[in-house]
């Protein structure tokens, strides 16, 4: 584990709390509210979600608004953020939580994870930001602080059990809050270590940053993009923009794709129409 068992918590807070970053769903506990956030920040900058996730609580700000909405609606709202199937999990997991759980997001990990499209880091992040728990999430910018600390590739395993043991007791919400801005703004891919208030525990800072890069290839960490334009996400979004307002011809469309989006259920073949669920 390397340097990561050095780790003085008190450090990174105290370099934390002054410097963290001001985004509107830090100032919210609202489950539903903490649930959107995370759902659509994955693979998705922070600048392009905080208009698209006002715009969608403003249209569904609780379970059952989104529950009732037609998929085809909720679908629309998420225009703009890509990778569709997020959207159409979040609705599933709406109506999940009417169905099973009164309208309320549930508390507990086990019961989260069993929604729809919900993973450990999203079961987690729920927890920890509106719940408060003290429980740790492993996002790509913590993922890489781990990494380099320890000096090696980690497993999903190790980098959760790392950071559930570095969480100080009662402050669950502002460490996570705290060392994911570490990881955003110091520990970057490019990292600047002059900035960083753990650099003297960091395995690979000491050792003069040896190549490969431990944060390459640990579990969490996310990998470059291929590129959009020309990708089949440019041209799945394109037909489902081109769906937003009315039904389209399926000849106007390369058949390969829409059959994919059928596939997913993110949109149904009506005659020779393509539409968007209702």
């Amino acid at each position: 584990m390397g340097g990561l068992t050095l780790i003085d918590p008190g450090l990174v807070l105290a370099w934390g709390i002054p410097r963290m970053r001001d985004l509107p769903w830090r100032h919210v506990r609202d489950p539903w509210m903490i649930l959107v956030a995370e759902v659509m920040l994955q693979q998705t900058q922070v600048d392009r979600v905080i208009p698209k996730w006002e715009a969608f609580l403003d249209a569904y700000p609780s379970p059952a608004e989104c529950a009732d909405a037609p998929l085809g609606d909720v679908l629309r709202m998420w225009q703009g953020l890509g990778y569709p199937r997020r959207a159409k999990y979040l609705h599933a997991t709406a109506e999940q939580v009417i169905k099973s759980h009164d309208g309320c997001l549930p508390d507990s990990l086990d019961s989260l994870l069993a929604l729809p499209g919900i993973g450990p880091y999203t079961a987690r992040a729920v927890l920890a930001f509106a719940f408060e728990r003290d429980v740790a999430v492993v996002d790509t910018n913590i993922a890489r602080v781990l990494a380099r600390v320890a000096g090696d590739r980690l497993t999903s395993k190790v980098a959760q059990s790392a950071a559930d043991a570095l969480v100080p007791v009662g402050a669950g919400w502002t460490w996570n809050q705290v060392i994911m801005d570490l990881g955003a703004l110091v520990c970057r891919p490019m990292p600047m270590c002059a900035g960083c208030p753990i650099s003297a525990s960091c395995e690979w800072h000491v050792g003069s940053h040896p190549e490969p890069d431990p944060a390459f290839g640990s579990a969490g960490v996310s990998t470059k993009q291929a590129p959009f334009k020309g990708s089949d996400r440019q041209r799945r979004g394109q037909v489902l923009a081109a769906l937003s307002s009315t039904g389209r011809p399926v000849a106007e469309f390369e058949a390969r794709i829409v059959e994919g989006l059928v596939a997913e259920g993110l949109v149904e073949r009506r005659g020779g129409e393509v539409v968007l669920p209702e």
